[in-house]
């Protein structure tokens, strides 16, 4: 396959209409955790704002400035988030990680959305970007659950 036919098929319509509806495509007001990632490869950067409640996430927001791909990824966080707990982000984090970095299978749902990037598994200076939204929330929802854990 040609150059350009990879970076169609990397480009797909869907990804790029993802990519332009980023769901809770704001900071928020007062948060209770925000996390900033930064790819130092490609410079993109997303902030991701989030609080618990009970555990679980009940307000969320993020400012990305990305790649399609990065967008894309963040896109498919922003419609699952809500009422997610720490643990199942971080779970969601390391199994999209897989799925680029070694061939794993598609995240569990609600994440099964990732599967959109798969076409990315080959371009791993891609990876970092991808990964930056889910990682900023996994950050986030951690810090916030093991202080809710070592609290009196």
């Amino acid at each position: 396959m040609s150059d350009n036919a990879d970076l169609i098929k990397l480009y797909s319509g869907r990804i790029l209409a993802l990519a332009t509806d980023i769901a809770h495509h704001a900071r928020l007001d007062s948060p209770q955790a925000s996390v900033k990632r930064r790819s130092p490869l490609c410079g993109s950067t997303v902030t991701v704002d989030l609080d618990l409640d009970g555990g679980r996430v009940s307000r969320f927001g993020q400012d990305v400035k990305a790649c399609a791909l990065g967008q894309a990824a963040a896109a498919i966080l922003g419609q699952v988030v809500l009422g997610r707990s720490a643990p199942e982000l971080l779970r969601a984090r390391d199994q999209l990680r897989a799925m680029l970095q070694q061939d794993g299978p598609v995240p569990d749902a609600p994440f099964e959305g990732f599967e959109v990037l798969l076409p990315a598994r080959d371009y791993r200076n891609r990876h970092a970007s991808i990964l930056l939204a889910i990682e900023a929330a996994a950050e986030a929802a951690q810090s916030l659950d093991a202080g809710a854990q070592n609290a009196p």
